[in-house]
C-alpha cells in the first residue's frame, strides 16, 4: 500500500506539473495584453487622457470652477432675460401702433445681443480657468516631477488645454437650456443660434489656448490671469486700429487678426471657411508657443 500510495502521489505530482506552465502562459498572455489594459481589466489611459483626468479632478476639488460656472450661467441667464423683456416691450409698442400682434425676430432681438455680450464675459472669466494650469505646478514644486515623467510636452500641453476646454464646453452646454426653454413659447430660426454657439466654442478655444500660454510663462496664477486677459484685449483692439486705418493693406491685416470680426459672422448665422481657419490656426499657434515655453524651461 505504501508503494502504491507513493506511486499515486508521483502520478498526482506529475499531473500537477503542467499547471505552473499554464499559469505562466496565462500570465504571459496577460502581460501581452497589458499594453492595452490595466491589471484590473480596465483600458489603459493614454497620456493625454491621464492629463485630462488629472486636470478635471483638480478643477472639481477647487472652488474656481464652481465660481466661474455660477457667474457664467448667472450672467448668461440675466442677459437672456433682459433681452426677452426688451423684445416683449417692443412687441407691445408695435401692437399699440399697428393694432395687431407684432411679428418679432427673436434672433435679432434676443440671441444676437446675448452672444455679443457673452463674448466679453468670456474674455474676463476664461483666464481664471487657465491661470493655474502650469503656474500651480511650479508653485507646488511638481513641475520638475512632471518634466521628468515619461509624458511628452505635446501631450502635457494638449491634455491641460483639453481639460479646461471640457469644463468650458460643459458650461456652454448648460447655457443651451435658455434657447430650449424659449422654443416652447415662441418660434425662431435655430440656425443662427447653432452657429452662434459654434462661434462661442471656437472663441473659447482660442481664449483658453492663450491662457495656457500665459500660465506657462509664469508661476504666479494672478499674473497668468492678467497676462492672458491683456493678450486677449490687445488682439481685440487690433480690430479697432484696423478700422481707424480703413481700407489699407495694414488696416485689412489688423482687422483680420482681431477675433471679433470673425465671431460676428458666426453670430449672424454665417459659417465661413476663413473664420474656421482663423480660430484653428490661432489656437494651434498659442499651443505651439506654450509648448516652446515649457520645453525651454526643461533645460534650465
Amino acid at each position: 500500500m505504501g508503494a502504491v500510495g507513493a506511486e499515486s502521489r508521483v502520478h498526482d505530482t506529475g499531473r500537477r506539473l503542467p499547471a505552473p506552465h499554464a499559469a505562466r502562459g496565462r500570465h504571459a498572455g496577460n502581460r501581452r495584453c497589458g499594453s492595452r489594459q490595466e491589471p484590473g481589466g480596465l483600458p489603459r489611459m493614454t497620456p493625454v487622457a491621464a492629463i485630462v483626468a488629472k486636470e478635471l479632478r483638480s478643477y472639481f476639488v477647487s472652488p474656481i470652477v464652481y465660481v466661474v460656472g455660477a457667474v457664467f450661467l448667472l450672467i448668461f441667464g440675466v442677459l437672456s432675460y433682459l433681452a426677452v423683456v426688451n423684445a416683449g416691450a417692443q412687441a407691445v409698442r408695435l401692437m399699440q401702433i399697428q393694432g395687431a400682434a407684432a411679428q418679432l425676430n427673436l434672433n435679432d432681438l434676443v440671441f444676437r445681443p446675448t452672444f455679443y455680450s457673452i463674448a466679453i464675459i468670456l474674455l474676463l472669466i476664461l483666464p481664471l480657468l487657465t491661470m493655474r494650469l502650469f503656474a500651480e505646478e511650479r508653485k507646488l514644486r511638481t513641475f520638475e516631477l512632471l518634466m521628468t515623467s515619461p509624458i511628452g510636452i505635446n501631450e502635457m500641453v494638449v491634455g491641460k488645454f483639453l481639460g479646461a476646454y471640457a469644463i468650458f464646453l460643459g458650461l456652454l452646454g448648460l447655457s443651451g437650456i435658455v434657447p430650449v426653454i424659449l422654443s416652447f413659447y415662441s418660434s425662431f430660426d435655430w440656425n443662427p443660434v447653432l452657429t452662434g454657439y459654434l462661434g462661442l466654442a471656437l472663441l473659447g478655444a482660442l481664449f483658453l489656448a492663450t491662457g495656457v500660454l500665459a500660465s506657462a510663462l509664469t508661476e504666479n496664477q494672478i499674473v497668468a490671469a492678467f497676462l492672458s486677459f491683456g493678450l486677449l484685449i490687445l488682439v481685440w483692439l487690433l480690430g479697432g486700429v484696423g478700422s481707424v486705418l480703413g481700407d489699407t493693406p495694414l488696416g485689412n491685416i489688423l482687422s483680420y487678426l482681431s477675433f471679433i470680426e470673425h465671431y460676428d459672422r458666426f453670430v449672424r448665422g454665417l459659417v465661413d471657411t476663413k473664420d474656421l481657419v482663423y480660430y484653428s490656426s490661432g489656437m494651434l499657434l498659442m499651443l505651439f508657443l506654450a509648448h516652446r515655453v515649457v520645453e525651454s524651461q526643461r533645460w534650465k
